[in-house]
């Protein structure tokens, strides 16, 4: 059953082609771990892991439930690469302090 799960989320992940990241899958116990890694080298960036739950992999709108999450965690990944925010106006003064803005 895993691997019949494992293959339904990699035959989705090959529908799906973006310029900035690639998609990989593999099995974790009864989940099916979706990878999100960036094409590029520089600058050095983590990779972005999800995990799809068997209830979620066995649902009948799976294709559907399955696009959404991705978009979701794209979403999330490309927030979480900010390197500053407004939100850090701490560290934004301190760097203006020592010269480094």
């Amino acid at each position: 059953m895993v691997s019949s799960r494992l293959e339904r989320v990699q035959q989705q992940l090959r529908l799906y082609e973006h310029p900035l990241v690639e998609f990989d899958a593999r099995a974790k116990g009864e989940a099916v771990e979706v990878i999100i890694r960036p094409r590029f080298t520089e600058p050095a960036v983590h990779t972005y892991f999800f995990e799809l739950h068997p209830r979620d992999l066995d649902e009948a709108q799976f294709e559907w439930t399955f696009q959404r999450q991705i978009f979701d965690c794209l979403h999330d990944y490309l927030v979480e690469m900010f390197i500053r925010t407004p939100q850090h106006r701490k560290e934004h003064q301190q760097m203006e302090r020592e010269g480094k803005l």
